[in-house]
């Protein structure tokens, strides 16, 4: 079992690291493998919503940066956290480009695959920017992570010696590692045992203009 992370702050080690970094050694204390993707770091192209990917089997138009080779992996894991600091209360335009352009080109690597949010801030605006990130997972049929809290962690934007000092936080994060942990052996368990994913539905689109 291996679970991808993606860190959406610019600062590759600072708070949203250190939170990721807890929950990811919990995950691999209960034998889960992961890997933290640095997402934030450069820019990343917002969606146009042009449907060209739907024409590239499951694969943005857009080549120059990390979506299309992040989608490849999604395609073998089975879990996902992603991580972003707060910026006015929402998460940081890297992530939620990257996430837009990722589950509208390739959701289909995602669906029924557990995943968490997880936000940093030094103070305020946490809950809304869980709220954004989480709905891209409630769209696509992904089974939402819980801790004992609200996964959040604060401190100062590039410190990640005042995250640790969050001793809440860092617990948040922990029990959520053990938490995605628990979901991803249950699911194999099922697997083993016969229980698949349900099948799904034909979509059915419907709008309010008559």
């Amino acid at each position: 079992m291996k679970v991808l992370l993606f860190n959406g702050s610019s600062n590759e080690y600072g708070c949203t690291y250190t939170a990721l970094k807890e929950v990811a050694d919990s995950l691999e204390n209960n034998g889960v493998e992961t890997e933290i993707i640095q997402v934030g770091k450069n820019a990343i192209r917002d969606c146009i919503g042009c449907g060209a990917c739907q024409k590239l089997d499951g694969k943005c138009v857009f080549k120059d940066d990390i979506v299309n080779e992040v989608i490849e992996k999604a395609k073998e894991a089975d879990g996902f956290v992603f991580g972003s600091p707060v910026y006015y209360a929402h998460p940081s335009g890297r992530l939620l480009s990257f996430m837009d352009r990722l589950f509208y080109a390739g959701g289909k690597a995602f669906t029924f695959k557990p995943a968490a949010a997880v936000v940093s801030a030094r103070r305020a605006g946490t809950t809304a920017s869980l709220d954004a990130i989480i709905k891209h997972f409630t769209i696509n049929q992904m089974p939402v992570v819980s801790s004992n809290y609200w996964c959040m962690a604060h401190g100062a934007q590039n410190s990640a010696e005042q995250a640790k000092q969050d001793l809440e936080g860092m617990q948040i994060m922990r029990v959520l590692g053990n938490n995605m942990a628990w979901l991803l052996k249950c699911i194999e368990a099922g697997k083993n045992a016969g229980i698949n994913h349900p099948q799904t539905e034909n979509k059915i689109m419907t709008n309010f203009i008559r």
